[in-house]
């Protein structure tokens, strides 16, 4: 897996995770436990992740949609 992208915006977050999959690209979003335990301050980024040979067609999709894509 190929990591897409980090935010600690849950909103864009979803937007992302719904984006990528009525394009039919799997994705995982990392870490979600992880910002839990430090209190859901936000501090700690998410990771979206995509098998790696769905990166490229994610990248589109998310800069089709207008999401900065580093």
């Amino acid at each position: 897996m190929k990591e897409l992208l980090r935010s600690n915006d849950m909103a864009q977050l979803s937007f992302i995770e719904v984006l990528l999959r009525d394009s039919g690209i799997e994705c995982v979003v990392f870490d979600g436990h992880t910002s839990i335990l430090e209190g859901s301050l936000g501090v700690l980024p998410r990771r979206v992740m995509v098998l790696d040979e769905d990166w490229d067609a994610a990248r589109r999709v998310l800069r089709d949609a207008g999401q900065d894509v580093p």
